[in-house]
């Protein structure tokens, strides 16, 4: 597994797109229970080599109920983005993760992951990738009816600020589903 991360960690495949170069962001261990796939690092992320390291990541740990200690451990939470490097600036948020990573890299670490209770699906891209087939069609669908996807996978809303108003518009989220999301964490872990 080490070996895979420094060849993940290593990579350039993208490198001429990536307005601050390469810097891949990846976690994990054979025995990580939980995989955070999400959309890629935001800049600060990307400044400091810390997944999550971030507004996002926050809030991501106050809807899961962790601490930083619980989160950081690898063998609570593998970090595995659709696109490992920080994309660039868009007009609202960054822009879309780089699809070379998730097809080049993913299935290389699900094969080294031993022990995954759960793939937590974090925004759009992510929902896109692993959930194509769902008739639940859009990220607010599978959301709302996340027990549809369980045990296997559990879509999030990326907890970006920027995505602040889906939540706004969507209070059922953290009113009624995220207690339910900590219970199903709290017993995994």
């Amino acid at each position: 597994m080490q070996d895979l991360l420094k060849e993940i960690r290593d990579c350039e495949v993208c490198k001429e797109h990536l307005p601050l170069g390469p810097r891949p962001i990846i976690e994990g261990v054979k025995d990580s229970k939980i995989i955070l796939i999400s959309q890629a690092p935001g800049r600060i992320v990307h400044e400091t080599g810390i997944a999550w390291n971030d507004q996002s990541g926050k809030k991501l740990r106050e809807w899961l109920d962790v601490d930083e200690k619980t989160f950081y451990n690898p063998s609570n939470f593998a970090v595995l983005p659709m696109g490992f490097c920080y994309p660039g600036k868009a007009k609202t948020g960054d822009l879309p993760p780089r699809k070379e990573c998730a097809p080049l890299w993913h299935n290389q670490v699900f094969d080294k992951l031993k022990n995954v209770k759960l793939k937590i699906l974090i925004g759009s891209y992510a929902s896109k990738y692993y959930l194509p087939k769902s008739e639940r069609k859009n990220l607010t669908q599978k959301v709302s009816n996340f027990e549809e996807f369980l045990p296997d996978y559990l879509p999030l809303p990326h907890p970006s600020p920027v995505n602040r108003f889906w939540r706004m518009k969507n209070p059922w989220f953290e009113e009624s589903m995220i207690p339910e999301i900590q219970k199903i964490i709290k017993e995994i872990l």
